[in-house]
C-alpha cells in the first residue's frame, strides 16, 4: 500500500487536533482497534482503551498541553510525525517545551497500527525539574 499524502496530512491535522481536544478517547480513536503505541522503549499501550489511558496521563501530567506538528514524512504504508508540546507540569507549574516524534504503521484505513514515540526524557525531567 502506498499511501496519500494529502490523506496522512488530512490524518495529521485531526491527530493534533485530538490531542489539543485534550480528549484521550479523541486521540484513541486514531489508532486500529487494536493498535499500539510504544513510547522510548517502553511498556506498549495496545488496544483503545489503553491508548486512551496513555493520553490522560499527558494530560494530567500537562493539563494544558498544546501540540504542534512540525513535520510530516510518508513513505509506503509508514508516516513519521514530528511534533512539539508546550505546557506547564502539573506539579511544579513549571513550563515545559517537548520536541519528538512518531513513527507509524498505518492500514488500509489509515489508522495507527503501531507507533513508536521519541522524545528526550531527560530533557523532560530537567524541565520539569526546573534545571
Amino acid at each position: 500500500m502506498s499511501l496519500d499524502p494529502q490523506a496522512v496530512a488530512e490524518l495529521a491535522q485531526s491527530y493534533t487536533a485530538a490531542w489539543n481536544s485534550r480528549s484521550a478517547e479523541n486521540v484513541a480513536s486514531h489508532y486500529a482497534a487494536d493498535g499500539q503505541i510504544v513510547i522510548n522503549c517502553g511498556e506498549a499501550w495496545q488496544g483503545r482503551s489503553r491508548i486512551a489511558a496513555m493520553a490522560t496521563g499527558f494530560f494530567t501530567d500537562v493539563p494544558d498541553l498544546a501540540l504542534s506538528c512540525d513535520e510530516l514524512r510518508c513513505a509506503g504504508s509508514h508516516a513519521v510525525y514530528v511534533w512539539t508540546f508546550t505546557g506547564h507540569d502539573a506539579r511544579t507549574g513549571r513550563p515545559l517545551r517537548v520536541r519528538g516524534w512518531e513513527e507509524w504503521d498505518l492500514d488500509d484505513d489509515l489508522k495507527v497500527k503501531a507507533s513508536r514515540g521519541w522524545y528526550d526524557a531527560d530533557d523532560y525531567a530537567r524541565q520539569v525539574a526546573g534545571a
